[in-house]
């Protein structure tokens, strides 16, 4: 059973590297030949394509900027493992615990890691504004779309091929909300997600400001909710209007 990991990247030339080095060494001993990583380029500005190419793994390079999200699905278009799942450039998960996700899926559809439930290793952690931002946005996606999952948002996340290709064309967001446009066209298709405790540690250098991020997340949610909704036009018009963000 072949495993596809994708990543999307944009300007992590100083983080990259690291990860690449570290998976590629964990899944070679694991997996022998059944596993493949596919970097996307995010529209990178710095030498990022150079340190990809330093390494044997697949890669996608986009000119132009299309979000974290829009990488991803360029990169499920791409691959055909027996099991497809994304994780971030940063290390914050380290391979052994993407591993973990592969070797617990069992018959479920999906599984993504959490920083939130009983059980999970958390190392160095995020700043205390990002928790709580985290917390009140993980309560808004309960309320608004019934996903009961506590972390939506950690960078790592694993499902099986048909289910992957049978959203892949539908999903729309790619910025904030991307995780929860996947996960909830998942639901509605009936699909079994579960969410393991996972290894993870605050990387630093992260490019996100927190004043800026928060409100667009939750702007992005409101807006997906409406889009899953008879008012979906109200976001037509105002896309029309202001350009789709």
């Amino acid at each position: 059973m072949k495993l596809s990991i994708v990543i999307p990247a944009y300007n992590e030339e100083k983080r990259i590297g690291d990860t690449l080095k570290e998976y590629i060494e964990f899944f070679s001993d694991k997996l022998k030949k059944d596993y493949e990583i596919f970097v996307v380029l995010n529209g990178c500005k710095d030498n990022t394509l150079d340190v990809v190419k330093k390494h044997d793994v697949k890669f996608l390079d986009i000119k132009e900027a299309i979000g974290k999200g829009g990488a991803i699905i360029e990169g499920f278009k791409l691959v055909e493992g027996d099991f497809i799942g994304f994780v971030d450039a940063d290390n914050a998960t380290p391979a052994r615990a993407f591993y973990d996700l592969y070797d617990k899926i069992k018959d479920n559809d999906g599984i993504i890691a959490s920083r939130w439930i009983k059980g999970a290793k958390i190392g160095s952690k995020q700043p205390i504004s990002r928790r709580i931002a985290s917390r009140g946005f993980n309560i808004m996606i309960k309320i608004l779309f019934g996903i009961n999952l506590n972390d939506t948002q950690c960078g790592a996340k694993l499902f099986r091929k048909e289910v992957v290709k049978k959203v892949v064309d539908k999903l729309g967001i790619t910025r904030w909300a991307f995780d929860i446009d996947l996960l909830y066209l998942m639901k509605r298709n009936g699909n079994k997600i579960i969410e393991v405790p996972t290894e993870w540690a605050e990387p630093g250098g992260s490019q996100l400001s927190v004043k800026k991020t928060v409100p667009e997340m939750f702007l992005a949610i409101g807006r997906l909710r409406l889009m899953y909704s008879p008012f979906k036009f109200v976001v037509k018009v105002y896309d029309k209007v202001f350009g789709n963000g």
